[in-house]
């Protein structure tokens, strides 16, 4: 006798939306507002913490001026005219060095990643110089340039230039064969093939290393300002190190600091601009 038994009823997983599929513009308002808060809240958190060890004496305020301190010397030369030559004559190396690196990275990055002979002879020696700390350079660019601004904008172009040309390189090498294959199936000329294939995907990615660069160009600028200038935030950060004023000290690396940031975000900008259709490092979408 065969007995038949029923079979077992299949289960169902339901999932109820969240906040995130039923508010998602309000869930990213709260999201941004609360990476904001913690962006402000552990700095701000910091240097409460450095104004009251200066003030209870847990620290020597001699060494390491409060907060305070170095707020009101830094109004009080900004007020005087003191700060802003230092201040230009490092943004004036930056901008310049900045450009000539660019502009040369770029060029020889689409060339090397677009030509494998041209790539084979030149970047074994890129590799071999890129590897060569930049400051070790400096006697180099001192003994073609001369004492003066030739030397600076030379550390900075060479320092940039590294930058650029590995990221122009990798992201021209890494471009889909189809995308070039499509290009010629419509007869695409060279140029078109640059301006609407090369250009457009490889972008994205030479403008994440050309704003890495903008925060290196800073560094570098500092430490050679420090060995080979007589203006400069770098050479102020030393020179009132070596005179033991410590308040003037700080105040130069906030300044460094800020240069750097603003320098990098202006950068980010442009990128967004010029690159619309790339995804976004920072913003809506990213968790």
């Amino acid at each position: 006798m065969t007995t038949l038994t029923k079979p077992p009823a299949e289960s169902v997983l339901i999932r109820r939306p969240g906040p995130r599929e039923l508010h998602p513009t309000r869930t990213h308002r709260r999201r941004r507002a609360l990476e904001l808060s913690l962006a402000l809240a552990v700095p701000v958190a910091l240097l409460l913490l450095w104004q009251l060890a200066a003030t209870r004496a847990w620290i020597d305020d001699r060494v390491y001026p409060a907060p305070s301190t170095i707020l009101a010397d830094g109004w009080d030369r900004a007020a005087a005219g003191e700060l802003w030559p230092d201040v230009w004559a490092t943004l004036k190396r930056v901008l310049a060095g900045y450009a000539v690196g660019t502009a040369a990275g770029y060029a020889l990055g689409l060339l090397m990643g677009s030509l494998s002979l041209v790539r084979a002879a030149l970047e074994p020696l890129l590799d071999a110089l890129y590897v060569v700390p930049k400051l070790a350079l400096l006697p180099v660019f001192l003994n073609m340039f001369g004492l003066g601004e030739g030397p600076q904008v030379a550390l900075v172009a060479a320092t940039v230039f590294f930058f650029v040309w590995i990221s122009t390189m990798s992201a021209v090498m890494s471009i889909p064969s189809g995308h070039r294959d499509a290009g010629q199936v419509f007869g695409a000329s060279r140029w078109q093939m640059f301006r609407h294939v090369l250009l457009p995907a490889s972008l994205p990615s030479v403008l994440v290393g050309a704003r890495i660069a903008a925060g290196v160009a800073v560094l570098v600028i500092v430490a050679s300002e420090q060995i080979a200038a007589t203006n400069g935030l770098g050479h102020l950060i030393f020179d009132s190190r070596a005179l033991f004023q410590n308040d003037v000290m700080f105040v130069g690396i906030v300044c460094v600091a800020i240069l750097g940031v603003l320098f990098s975000e202006l950068i980010r900008f442009a990128g967004r601009l010029l690159t619309p259709w790339a995804p976004r490092d920072r913003g809506r979408g990213q968790s």
